[in-house]
């Protein structure tokens, strides 16, 4: 039993290391129906979906100056990092089809998904966990504290972040029965 152990503490990062960024458009073949919950749909009418592009505004670039950032905006990691999902990720380790154009996407909150996406896995909470995806919940406040990594006073343009409020506006559960 110790050496079981053993082995899968030592395995268990290889796990973790092998998991990719597919992107946006690998999740919303499944979760853009309504029998999922249309999430795609709710992510892409929200600001996460243009936190990318609001990196190349006029606001942006006044921030960064005001900064003293020696790179715009959308190259800076200090703006990357919670702007773009997976900004610091090696290339190697985003799927072909993955933009960084697409601000923030599902992978954010729910971790690369190169060994999670196929639809037996997903069909399966606790097995799409082991495959890597978060757990994200409310009511344990792993949601809340996944959300403030980025809405917090390190941000430039931070305002109080009320979590009840805006999780109504980004919530996207599964119906239930599915």
């Amino acid at each position: 039993m110790k050496k079981l152990l053993i082995m899968l503490i030592l395995l268990f990062p290889v796990v973790i290391l092998a998991q990719n960024y597919v992107g946006v458009d690998k999740c919303k073949t499944c979760h853009k129906k309504p029998d999922q919950g249309e999430q795609f749909g709710i992510w892409e009418k929200s600001k996460h979906a243009k936190a990318f592009e609001t990196l190349k505004g006029e606001e942006a670039a006044k921030i960064a100056k005001e900064k003293g950032l020696t790179v715009a905006a959308y190259e800076a990691p200090e703006c990357l990092k919670c702007h773009v999902t997976g900004y610091d990720a090696p290339a190697d380790k985003k799927e072909d089809k993955f933009k960084a154009e697409d601000g923030v996407q599902c992978e954010t909150c729910h971790g690369p998904g190169s060994e999670y996406k196929s639809k037996k896995v997903m069909q399966d909470r606790k097995a799409a966990i082991e495959k890597g995806m978060a757990a994200i919940l409310v009511k344990d406040g792993s949601a809340e504290k996944q959300c403030i990594t980025c809405h917090n006073s390190e941000s430039p343009t931070h305002k109080e972040f009320k979590f009840a409020e805006m999780w109504e506006k980004i919530k996207h559960p599964v119906p239930a029965g599915k």
